[in-house]
């Protein structure tokens, strides 16, 4: 199943996988942007982006993130 800008929680669940130990707040929207376009399974078209989607995302890996200090 190919992944788009609206699967944010999804995508969030994968950037925490990659980048587990990065607080998803300090990322810029620009790398974030090119991250979520890296990643396998990802097929959205990079125009579709913008900053609402963008901060969804960043807002659903933050969740996992901060489920996963709470862990510790």
């Amino acid at each position: 199943m190919a992944l788009g800008w609206r699967d944010a929680r999804d995508l969030g669940e994968l950037l925490h996988e990659r980048y587990d130990t990065l607080n998803p707040l300090t990322v810029r929207f620009t790398d974030l942007h090119k991250w979520v376009m890296d990643l396998e399974g990802f097929a959205g078209p990079a125009a579709e982006s913008n900053e609402k989607l963008l901060e969804g995302i960043q807002m659903a890996w933050y969740e996992e993130w901060k489920d996963a200090q709470d862990a510790d």
